[in-house]
């Protein structure tokens, strides 16, 4: 589809608001969208979710810029864009989004075959298959390329022996996606890129339990797992690139979430009350309040220039960049948050505490792996330091 005019923007914008006013629930407003991508439980359990899901998969609006026959509606990055700014407008969100749309999705695109891209991209579009992802093991975290999950060719199968850690949702995934070791005598030029059917015999996801409570991540084991062979993608030992490729899809979708967050000046006025002038009565915390403020405006200024340089809307290599000033704005808007709540906010259960308070704390805790997960702050640094400065690796 051509570039679209700027006529055209406001037109598509109308139609966009009216669609979204006529088809989005009321209930679900201001609802957080992660709530039903990361707990399959409480998808099933909305009818309101389950109806906004259906409305956007008809509509193609999950993944806009897909085509028709992978789910789409094949529109151009600024519709998608469009979409996204009046669905925030309304305190919406995109009930599709998961890790299919994020990371899988895009990667298929740029390297699946079409017959892999008709069996997965319809059921990502409409969030039906679950994804989750199989990198990380025990001996191979920021070194990745260290993995050593095995997959052997029987000649009419691949036979996967291993284990993998930190997967993301893997005791309520569908499918997952995984790299895999095909030649021992090379590092990354031994890696290849499956995909595998998480019923499939000899697959365990165990949950592994956070200091904040919760249980996404997981420990995956395959046991001798017989994966088909056109579950590979792209080549034999081609794995390294494509796990790249992907990996900046997913630093981009991770710099790209909860980029609007709610000030936290109003809620500091309530908890420790306001001086004569009617300003927060805590010099030192009214001027960290500031810079952290300051900073989420640099960085969504950073996010809209770098999609402008970007004029095919890809990915660039300063997505590293923006995943660790992320990671850092959102770490120390959670330490904030609970020096304002003071004793409350670090409730974690009974009766004392708000909703609000409990879910501070558990933010609190688990904005400790912002800098963790999705490549660790010095992974990103070096990338950054490798390709956007150009110093030798």
């Amino acid at each position: 589809m051509a570039e679209m005019e700027p006529i055209d923007r406001e037109e598509f914008r109308q139609e966009a608001r009216a669609w979204l006013k006529a088809n989005f629930p009321p209930a679900l407003t201001n609802v957080p969208g992660l709530l039903f991508q990361g707990d399959a439980h409480a998808a099933a359990a909305n009818a309101d979710y389950q109806l906004w899901r259906e409305r956007m998969t008809d509509k193609g609006w999950g993944v806009p810029t897909w085509a028709p026959r992978y789910g789409g509606a094949g529109l151009t990055e600024a519709h998608g864009k469009i979409i996204g700014e009046e669905l925030a407008a309304i305190g919406g969100f995109n009930p599709i989004r998961s890790y299919g749309t994020m990371m899988l999705g895009p990667t298929l695109l740029e390297y699946g075959d079409e017959a892999q891209k008709l069996e997965h991209l319809p059921f990502i579009a409409s969030h039906e298959r679950r994804w989750c992802q199989g990198f990380s093991e025990p001996g191979a975290g920021s070194d990745l390329a260290a993995l050593q999950t095995k997959c052997i060719d029987m000649g009419d199968h691949w036979l996967v022996s291993g284990q993998k850690i930190w997967t993301s949702g893997a005791d309520q995934a569908d499918w997952c996606f995984v790299l895999v070791r095909t030649d021992t005598e090379r590092k990354q030029g031994g890696i290849s890129f499956l995909l595998v059917d998480m019923q499939s015999e000899g697959i365990e996801a165990r949950p592994i339990v956070l200091i904040s409570g919760s249980t996404h991540f997981c420990e995956v084991f395959f046991n001798d797992v017989k994966v088909p062979k056109g579950n590979l993608v792209g080549e034999v030992n081609q794995g390294w690139t494509i796990a790249k490729r992907l990996l900046q899809f997913e630093r981009n979708s991770l710099s790209e979430v909860k980029a609007d967050i709610t000030p936290l000046a109003p809620l500091a006025h309530d908890y420790l009350g306001t001086d004569a002038l009617g300003r927060i009565d805590s010099p030192d915390l009214r001027a960290r309040l500031v810079r952290n403020a300051m900073r989420h405006e640099a960085y969504m200024a950073t996010v809209r220039r770098l999609a402008a340089e970007a004029k095919n809307g890809g990915p660039s290599h300063g997505v590293s960049a923006l995943k660790n000033l992320w990671s850092g704005i959102i770490q120390e808007r959670a330490e904030l948050l609970v020096e304002i709540m003071g004793a409350d906010g670090l409730g974690w259960a009974g009766d004392p505490y708000s909703a609000a308070e409990k879910e501070a704390t558990r933010a609190w805790l688990h904005s400790k792996a912002f800098s963790i997960y999705g490549g660790s702050y010095e992974v990103q640094n070096n990338i950054t330091a490798k390709r956007t400065l150009g110093l030798p690796g």
